[in-house]
């Protein structure tokens, strides 16, 4: 009996003698199965020819990404904050190294998940820290691996320690959630994202799409909803779901700005 491990999208399942049938977070409009058809792994395969980097996003925000690249090639974020660390979206790989290194900066208070595609191993990271497991209950049907460790919450925001709020935008996913970090930005605020709200290549604008690989964009009362869900939180910076995927200053005008474009876009 093993978890095994999506290799497109990099979620780990419950425990199972075979590898599931399918995959539904891949075989969902929003991702797609790969053209040579499912494949899986597991955390133990994954480890003998994978590793973590870590690097600095920003003061107390590590980025904590795999290489070679797996999976859609995210990376978590570990927010170091007074009251205890929170785990930001998630990867597959955990191994020693990782360990070691989240333990030496005070370890997880608590982890949250952006939405179903970082999904990715996050009971193995929940179970290794001992951290409970925050995601929004509009997703719940895409959780593959079920765990108490999961707490699944409701309604627009969520309030934590540190002035730290969970923001539910929906738009990719109906619980597509964003986190407020008011102490980022050297107190200005920042927003972390994912891909709720995008860092596109020219990093003075975001973008909003319901399925990034197959292009599937999103309607004009889904974008006036993040505006609005947002719209109460001060924020100067994004940090987005890839490395140096970020707004690193005049995020909240960015986004307003990039709304605007999309919208007058979608309605040509």
């Amino acid at each position: 009996m093993e978890n095994f491990i999506c290799i497109q999208c990099g979620t780990q399942f419950d425990e199972t003698a075979q590898p599931p049938s399918s995959c539904p977070i891949c075989e969902d409009e929003r991702q797609f199965v790969r053209h040579g058809g499912q494949e899986w792994t597991t955390l133990d395969r994954l480890a003998r020819d994978h590793h973590n980097r870590f690097e600095n996003e920003a003061p107390q925000l590590l980025g904590i990404g795999t290489e070679p690249e797996f999976a859609i090639g995210q990376r978590a974020l570990l927010l170091q904050s007074p009251g205890g660390n929170l785990l930001w979206d998630c990867i597959s790989l955990l191994d020693d190294e990782t360990i070691a290194q989240v333990s030496a900066r005070g370890g997880i208070r608590a982890i949250v998940i952006s939405h179903p595609h970082f999904y990715s191993s996050m009971i193995e990271w929940a179970e290794r820290f001992d951290a409970p497991i925050f995601l929004h209950a509009a997703d719940r049907e895409w959780v593959m691996r079920k765990s108490l460790r999961i707490q699944f919450w409701e309604g627009t925001t969520l309030s934590l320690w540190d002035g730290l709020a969970l923001i539910n935008c929906g738009g990719h996913f109906e619980g597509g959630t964003v986190l407020h970090w008011p102490a980022g930005a050297n107190g200005k605020g920042a927003l972390l994202t994912g891909d709720i709200i995008r860092v596109v290549q020219d990093r003075r604008y975001v973008s909003f799409m319901r399925s990034y690989p197959n292009l599937i964009p999103l309607g004009s009362a889904a974008i006036r909803r993040i505006v609005e869900r947002i719209e109460p939180f001060s924020f100067d910076q994004i940090y987005g779901g890839w490395w140096q995927a970020n707004v690193l200053s005049d995020a909240k005008v960015a986004v307003a700005r990039s709304a605007e474009r999309y919208l007058r876009a979608i309605s040509l």
